[in-house]
């Protein structure tokens, strides 16, 4: 491991090598702010919810897991602010996002501020800002701001709609004139991680500083080895979401595509939350039990050991692979 790399998380910069065990793809919160600010009562206190998310992410420490990274964008209720609140109570460090988070269209604001000529538009102006500048708002204990350690984008079962490929592109190009690394959220049984990888190609994207997010919701190998042909990391990271495919289902496919030599290129995560008013009841919910932060630590872990993979793939996956991911910001705009 490279020394001297740092990683921006929420509570400054710190070195690679102190990234230690990740999660690729956990959100803190998700939330829908005009339901909250007009109906609060589910929502409860900031300082509730603060104290019982930074009791979990503590948990998680103890459980043996060094940082996560929060790909909460715009659209899915980022508020750094309170991230930053929750990252002061725990010893785990949380590596925040900028992007906008949309399957279809855009937001009004951006919609109406298109891109003109060749000049950077308000999109990919913002995100170069949460990157470079910080985020409005968010300051950590030098009172520097807190700045975006990943770029996050989305493709979903509409496809490559206008609005979609216009925000993957502004998500390329802040991410050639910053170097920070692009994760996804895709469909993954319509093979959306293709279509995002053919847009960041045409953007002049290095797509081994990708990761296309949600890869472990099928067990298409021959899909899958498409996208890690190209060189981008793949995440395996919803596991506890059975509605796609159970535990068991998940762990052999990842144990598969470490028998096939692709270790070195996946990564692990639940895609979970403290809370996420996206479904009604508190987390994890009694119709997916597993769907939490510990599921991979407890129970996951083990079952890829009994499957075959090895402690070292254990590691490239956990520690090597994010590091890899996150320590290429280091190589700046290009």
């Amino acid at each position: 491991m490279i020394q001297g790399i740092q990683v921006e998380t929420a509570r400054g910069p710190i070195g690679l090598e102190a990234l230690g065990r990740v999660l690729v793809h956990e959100h803190v919160f998700v939330i829908s702010p005009e339901i909250q600010m007009n109906y609060p009562q589910e929502w409860g206190s900031d300082e509730m919810r603060i104290a019982d998310a930074a009791q979990r992410l503590n948990d998680l420490k103890a459980a043996g897991i060094d940082t996560i990274i929060d790909p909460t964008a715009l659209g899915l209720g980022r508020y750094i602010p309170r991230i930053v609140e929750v990252a002061r109570r725990t010893d785990l460090n949380i590596v925040v996002a900028t992007g906008l988070y949309t399957f279809n269209e855009l937001p009004h604001y951006y919609r109406r501020r298109p891109l003109v000529g060749t000049a950077i538009d308000s999109m990919c102006s913002h995100f170069v800002q949460d990157i470079t500048e910080g985020v409005h708002g968010a300051f950590d204990e030098t009172g520097r701001g807190v700045r975006a350690g990943v770029i996050k984008c989305a493709t979903d079962t509409p496809g490559l709609t206008d609005d979609v490929e216009r925000t993957l592109r502004a998500c390329a190009r802040a991410h050639r004139i910053t170097g920070c690394p692009i994760t996804t959220h895709t469909h993954a049984t319509t093979q959306r991680g293709l279509d995002q990888q053919r847009v960041f190609a045409e953007e002049g994207v290095d797509l081994s500083r990708v990761l296309i997010g949600h890869c472990g919701d099928t067990d298409d190998l021959d899909y899958l080895q498409r996208v890690l042909d190209q060189g981008s990391f793949i995440g395996m990271d919803r596991f506890g979401i059975d509605g796609y495919l159970t535990t068991d289902q998940r762990v052999e496919v990842v144990a598969e595509l470490c028998r096939r030599g692709y270790a070195g290129q996946l990564s692990l995560s639940h895609d979970a939350s403290c809370y996420i008013d996206w479904i009604a009841g508190e987390v994890p919910l009694g119709a997916l039990p597993n769907w939490h932060y510990l599921h991979i630590s407890q129970d996951v872990v083990p079952a890829l050991l009994a499957a075959g993979v090895t402690d070292t793939q254990i590691d490239a996956m956990l520690i090597d692979n994010p590091a890899r991911f996150l320590g290429s910001a280091a190589g700046g705009g290009y």
